[in-house]
């Protein structure tokens, strides 16, 4: 039987990998997607962790989440009253399976649309041409060979040998999307960004809510005046973050977790209905390719590639979570999937890793692009802050969403925006236009120059230059920062 030849063949087909597939697709090269991912009734489903297991779920149960609370807290300042509110967490749950059910179906529709072979298995490089498929079924193993492979298996939860995983007590972030029931006390290792989102969730559905962070410092990768911002915010709503809290061992009794973690006051033990272990996640590269082919790796597991996402092995590329060429987001790996198809295809577009927003999908949200405040002091760059705060915006007060603030940074002699800072609603969706304007090279008196509609929420972008040259036009002194 003659081993079915592709231009190209994708392992993996999440946001970098069935971008690279349907990019290549568009650009006319024969391209075939190996993916194992299953739903719960065992069938295919495209688009990896991040829709089935990750922020499209994570989100779509934040916004049930976001309902339920606003109904049960704050909706009797608007004089509506409810009576006998309830949840009904298997709907909750059932919502959610549609979201990623109907995204994953219609990436399958692109795919069909585009003749992309699409087999539900697993794949492994064991050549640089060749890609050995292991079928989730009972059908037997089959070789494909492509003139180029993209690896874009993304990545996994990180397990920790301290709590190890406990049937239903000890769960990782996956499976935390997926409860039965509101646990009453849940607690977290890690109060990082996955840990956050989901701890919000459970939160905001009536869970007690305690993250335990081995980190002295609260949210790292922020603007350090954001995450202080977001710290006060969270804990106000509920949520109990313990910094410096370093988890030493977990054990299960009764149906409960046993959790003894140990801070600067010294050794604790918490009792808790669940664990969920949010530690980071890691590159899913292991068995992704033969020993004797000599994929290079680093120590932690992340495969080393070029500025071209080229691997040591000629022909053979990876995207995504699987690298550390940028950060470990969706965009970014949708970027990639596309510029590598088209590098293939020989058309050059290259990625500018500087202007990457990150967004942390709480509520409020947290979003930024370009630099910190505390990198440009390490680096002696001499700069200007602008602050507008989302209590002095008038569309904020109408809305009812008055948390946060927008900070830019711009260069002191230049005035070139170099980061702009958010948190607040709707953060995820105002950080777009920062980031057209430092792809544009903008700077802050550009953005103050641009008439924004009146009232918006972006006009807290515009309002936060103006105030680097203090002419904000809403902002009175008793707001400022």
């Amino acid at each position: 039987m003659e081993t079915p030849h592709y231009d190209v063949i994708v392992i993996g087909a999440g946001p970098a990998g069935y971008s690279a597939a349907i990019r290549a697709a568009q650009l006319g090269l024969k391209t075939a997607s190996i993916d194992y991912w299953q739903d719960n009734n065992g069938n295919s489903s495209l688009g990896g962790t991040f829709i089935n297991a990750g922020c499209i779920a994570s989100l779509s149960l934040l916004e049930s989440a976001k309902l339920f609370h606003l109904l049960n807290t704050d909706i009797e300042q608007h004089g509506i009253q409810i009576d006998n509110l309830s949840v009904d967490i298997g709907k909750i749950i059932e919502r959610k399976r549609k979201v990623t059910h109907t995204l994953s179906q219609q990436i399958k529709q692109i795919f069909d649309e585009l003749k992309i072979d699409c087999i539900h298995a697993r794949g492994k490089l064991i050549a640089k041409n060749q890609v050995k498929i292991s079928p989730v079924n009972d059908e037997p193993e089959s070789i494909l060979e492509a003139e180029h492979i993209i690896l874009a298996t993304g990545s996994k939860p990180t397990q920790l040998p301290c709590a190890p995983h406990c049937k239903k007590l000890i769960i990782d972030i996956n499976q935390a999307l997926e409860l039965e029931e509101i646990p009453e006390k849940l607690g977290f290792i890690g109060a990082g960004i996955i840990g956050l989102e989901i701890g919000e969730i459970w939160n905001k559905l009536g869970s007690e809510v305690i993250m335990l962070e081995a980190q002295e410092n609260f949210l790292n990768a922020p603007d350090q005046q954001i995450a202080q911002e977001a710290y006060l915010l969270f804990c106000k709503q509920g949520l109990d973050i313990r910094l410096g809290a370093r988890v030493l061992s977990t054990q299960t009794a009764d149906n409960k977790v046993i959790v003894e973690y140990e801070d600067a006051e010294g050794k604790h033990t918490l009792h808790l209905d669940k664990l969920i272990v949010a530690s980071g996640r890691q590159p899913n590269s292991e068995k992704l390719a033969a020993d004797e082919i000599d994929l290079l790796l680093d120590e932690s597991g992340f495969v080393h590639v070029d500025e071209n996402c080229a691997t040591n092995i000629p022909g053979v590329y990876a995207i995504g979570d699987l690298t550390l060429l940028g950060p470990m987001l969706a965009h970014k790996g949708i970027e990639e999937g596309a510029f590598v198809a088209e590098h293939i295809a020989d058309v050059h577009t290259p990625i500018n890793y500087d202007t990457i927003p990150s967004v942390i999908y709480t509520d409020p949200e947290i979003a930024w692009v370009g630099q910190t405040e505390q990198a440009l002091k390490a680096k002696g760059v001499d700069y200007k802050t602008g602050i507008f705060p989302f209590k002095a915006s008038p569309r904020a007060q109408s809305k009812g969403k008055t948390d946060g603030l927008v900070k830019i940074i711009s260069h002191a002699d230049t005035d070139t925006i170099l980061g702009v800072h958010i948190i607040g609603a709707e953060a995820s969706e105002l950080i777009a236009e920062a980031v057209i304007a430092m792809e544009f090279s903008a700077s802050a008196e550009d953005l103050a120059r641009t008439i924004h509609a009146h009232p918006t929420l972006s006009e807290t972008l515009h309002e936060a230059a103006l105030s680097i040259a203090g002419r904000s036009i809403h902002l009175p002194k008793k707001l400022s920062y």
